[in-house]
């Protein structure tokens, strides 16, 4: 099968095409690397040092080269560095000279701010605890993007329009399926949906071994999403650990690096603080899982009970709360006998669940059934 990923999120596309093309089928990655991060792409769309015009030149280049494929998924409905009104006739093309199309809900878009915002079916997420909607300035701003604006328009067209729909978190496919609205072919938005865990390359050699004497905690800041993320509260409630342990404890800070450094920061490391408000662990935290070190964040019920995980129980769930995330920080400092064996739960986790090869397979049974 012949197969184009266009767009970036946090490697998904970019291990995800490793995964097909050691399956054997034909993959191209298109992207702008997922801007500073710079994860490898076949195609590079990145619109850094240039403006609308030059970028829509060189994407017009590139255009010919995106025709002719069984697939085209996208890893959101904001696939490019454009805005949503130019990013729709782009979108048009590529239904018209490939076969089918999948959208990706891996993150940000109208439905993920309006159903939380509005109906609210998880327990709380990035726009509201329980029936309190969150009204923090990073919030409201999301809300006015993605409400009665083209980026609305676009997301409603292409989720009524394309032939399937995957959520990589229990969180966004809770979400989708909420989406009452029915596609252009008849079917409600909602039955195009499948859930496939997000792929993971294991590691040859995982550490589920304390790193040394102390407790050794990880913490990666995205630009500009801190507060949002909640990694703010996190770092905060780290902080406060680590004046009460300071001789059981480190602290680590990546912020704003490229992948390749932020990995090589993370190694060495026990713990990560990822997520505040998330039900599930993210590709950071997964990717940080597989190497043995123990995700704080989410790891709610729902999540394991997607995934069919009846044993294993690594992360190290916190609620959006400093006081949740201090003491199971401190748990873990002044506990170090239990951190072996959550490492060794969280490396066999990824492999059950994550491994990229397995979730290849599973994204060419979910294309071949459209």
């Amino acid at each position: 099968m012949k197969i184009l990923l266009l767009g970036e999120y946090s490697n998904v596309h970019s291990t995800l095409a490793r995964g097909l093309r050691a399956s054997g089928e034909q993959v191209c990655v298109a992207s702008d690397g997922d801007g500073w991060k710079n994860y490898p792409r076949d195609i590079d769309l990145s619109r850094e040092g240039k403006g609308r015009a030059a970028f829509m030149v060189s994407l017009l280049k590139a255009l010919p080269s995106m025709k002719g494929y069984d697939v085209v998924q996208l890893i959101n409905p904001m696939f490019l560095e454009l805005k949503a009104e130019h990013i729709e006739p782009v979108y048009r093309y590529l239904r018209r000279h490939n076969g089918k199309i999948v959208l990706g809900a891996f993150g940000m878009d109208h439905y993920w701010v309006s159903v939380n915002s509005e109906i609210r079916p998880l327990r709380y997420s990035d726009f509201n605890f329980g029936d309190r909607p969150r009204t923090d300035p990073e919030a409201e701003i999301y809300r006015k993007e993605w409400t009665g604006t083209p980026k609305e328009r676009l997301n409603r067209l292409i989720a009524s329009d394309c032939d399937g729909i995957v959520a990589g978190l229990y969180e966004y496919w809770a979400t989708y399926r909420e989406v009452t609205v029915s596609g252009t072919d008849g079917r409600p938005v909602r039955d195009k949906m499948t859930y496939i865990p997000f792929p993971i390359v294991m590691p040859r050699n995982p550490v589920t071994t304390m790193s040394g004497d102390k407790f050794r905690l990880f913490a990666g800041i995205s630009r500009g999403r801190s507060a949002y993320k909640g990694t703010d509260i996190m770092l905060e409630a780290a902080r406060e650990v680590l004046r009460a342990y300071p001789d059981r404890m480190e602290l680590r800070i990546a912020e704003g690096v490229p992948f390749s450094e932020y990995t090589r920061l993370m190694e060495g490391s026990d713990a990560i603080l990822d997520q505040l408000y998330s039900y599930t662990p993210s590709m950071n935290s997964l990717l940080a899982m597989s190497k043995g070190i123990i995700d704080i964040g989410g790891g709610e019920p729902e999540n394991y009970r997607i995934l069919g995980e009846e044993e294993l129980r690594p992360i190290v769930n916190v609620l959006p709360s400093k006081e949740s995330v201090r003491a199971e920080i401190e748990r873990l400092v002044l506990n170090p006998d239990i951190i072996p064996d959550l490492k060794r739960q969280s490396v066999e986790y990824v492999r059950r669940h994550h491994d990229y090869m397995k979730v290849a397979r599973q994204y060419m049974d979910f294309y071949r059934s459209l």
